[in-house]
């Protein structure tokens, strides 16, 4: 869902942006004659923009989203930022702080925590 990431800093910091364009699927059934982003969608690129933080893991898994909040509504020719920090990292579990804006205003926040493992291994 990230179309770039734009910084990159390992286990501590990352950068991204989505193009938000009225050809996402989405926009076709979800309030059609004013288009939104879902909310979901929102969460689902800021969750993989975070995960992209820990790049030495080979899969990671969504185990918690806490304090999520919807600040505005993004429409199509929005360009979502997404800006994500490392919180911490206790063996395959970590956490980060992500927050979503379009044109400086928050649209979006969250703390996400996953898990990640190796191919093959729980």
């Amino acid at each position: 869902m990230v179309d770039r990431v734009l910084e990159h800093e390992p286990d501590r910091r990352i950068k991204g942006i989505k193009l938000v364009t009225i050809n996402e699927p989405y926009f076709a059934g979800h309030f059609p004659d004013e288009p939104v982003m879902p909310g979901v969608m929102i969460v689902e690129a800021m969750t993989q923009t975070a995960g992209l933080i820990y790049s030495d893991a080979e899969s990671g898994y969504l185990v918690a989203l806490n304090n999520v909040k919807f600040t505005r509504f993004v429409t199509p020719g929005d360009v979502l930022v997404i800006e994500a920090e490392a919180l911490e990292r206790v063996g395959p579990f970590a956490k980060a702080r992500v927050r979503a804006t379009v044109d400086g205003q928050e649209v979006s926040r969250a703390e996400i925590s996953y898990k990640f493992m190796s191919r093959g291994r729980e």
